[in-house]
């Protein structure tokens, strides 16, 4: 092992002896597989441990997967439970100064200085997102507004007043406010310069836009409630991947069908080890996000790795007509697509035992374009992706707008 090995090694084994020691859910699950962490003796050995499945953390509701004790833990978090029993996670103060140290990092990759006004739009509450965008700008001694989700009037009268010059947004959410400011004619009263963009996937022609339209510069940043919540990585100038805190968190790329581990460079799913945190630690855990481990280093001269940007989930994929679709390749489809927008939405639906697939999408071209544009989208799908779909082309902003996350497929069938 080389010696960044060595010290992803050696935080393994602490890792391993600490919830060994105080976490029910591992050794209950250690006694379950017969892991024994003495065995575990290099990083190759580390992957003989079982993954840890979304299910099992549900199962764990409501603090099963607690592993110090209750005085160590100054607060939790929880996912929303919208597609089961919620997630909760116990944060000790270390585990919340881990996190606003790497949102720290997030906002200087940036170029986000204490000097400036972040305005935070993520939602404040159970879940991590607002709170802890708040932590690293405190951190680093910005100014923190914490606005939360909604209220555009209020946001921008905000915006304006106290001259945010850096905006914590979804992507769905930054191009709203985007059409706004243009619908107002307020840009000039305007001072943003840079935005820090996620919690959903967003593809290239939409960070474009946002970036014409707000006149910032704009950052991707990743992250997941069960690991610590935003600020788990972030793609810098070079936009060409995000860099992950590598002392912090571990990362593996796998097949997501078979589970084994893929070489760097491969696209398949994320699994995520926290190295170093103490009130829910989590082994191995599979997020389910598609991605790959970049290999070459960046041109920025970060020492911290890359991981592609996220391409889509491994439980989003759409099949119809025997062909396998992702939300990314649908994005990448009409990047290719000159007077095609980032907005679209896909429906889904089945008649006497036939699938069919429509794709609503606005484009930004002259009505009398719009049949053009349409065969135009059919033949692109045809070529790169396999099927036709039916085509509704639409005007710029017929399609719903949304203050958190815009929902792009509806699935009709049964």
């Amino acid at each position: 092992m080389n010696n960044k090995q060595l010290e992803t090694y050696a935080l393994v084994k602490k890792l391993l002896r600490h919830v060994s020691e105080g976490s029910d859910f591992y050794k209950n699950k250690f006694s379950k597989t017969g892991i024994n962490i003495d065995e575990i003796s290099s990083l190759e050995d580390f992957k003989k441990i079982p993954f840890t499945e979304k299910e099992e953390l549900r199962n764990a509701y409501p603090l099963g997967l607690q592993a110090v004790p209750d005085e160590k833990i100054v607060r939790i978090h929880s996912s929303s439970g919208t597609t089961g029993s919620p997630v909760i996670i116990p944060y000790t103060q270390k585990d919340v100064d881990t996190w606003s140290e790497m949102m720290m990092r997030c906002y200087q990759m940036a170029g986000v200085t204490n000097k400036d006004r972040i305005q935070i739009t993520p939602g404040y509450g159970l879940w991590t997102a607002g709170i802890g965008f708040q932590l690293g700008a405190e951190r680093l001694g910005a100014m923190a507004i914490p606005m939360g989700p909604g209220n555009t009037e209020k946001q921008l009268q905000m915006m304006v007043d106290l001259k945010s010059t850096v905006l914590t947004s979804t992507s769905s959410y930054a191009l709203l406010l985007a059409e706004e400011i243009r619908k107002k004619g307020i840009h000039d009263k305007i001072h943003l310069k840079i935005g820090v963009i996620g919690s959903e996937r967003w593809s290239e022609k939409m960070r474009n836009r946002i970036e014409s339209e707000l006149g910032i510069k704009s950052f991707d940043i990743y992250g997941l409630t069960e690991i610590y919540g935003p600020g788990i990585a972030l793609d810098c100038e070079y936009h060409e991947g995000m860099h992950y805190w590598s002392d912090h968190l571990l990362f593996e790329i796998i097949d997501p069908v078979t589970g084994e581990n893929l070489p760097d460079g491969e696209l398949g799913e994320l699994v995520i080890t926290t190295l170093t945190k103490e009130g829910a630690p989590l082994i191995r855990y599979r997020t389910r996000d598609l991605t790959r481990i970049i290999p070459e280093k960046c041109k920025c001269g970060s020492e911290y790795p890359r991981i592609d940007r996220i391409l889509g989930r491994a439980d989003d994929r759409i099949k119809i007509k025997g062909v396998n679709i992702y939300p990314g390749q649908i994005e990448d489809l009409i990047h290719k697509l000159n007077g095609v927008s980032s907005e679209y939405q896909i429906i889904l639906s089945r008649f006497e035992g036939r699938d069919s697939m429509l794709f609503r999408v606005e484009v930004d071209v002259s009505e009398k374009d719009f049949e053009e544009t349409k065969l135009a989208i059919i033949k692109a799908f045809k070529t790169y992706i396999g099927i036709s779909p039916d085509v509704e082309c639409l005007k710029v902003g017929e399609l719903p707008r949304s203050e958190k996350k815009s929902r792009r497929v509806f699935d009709n069938r049964d």
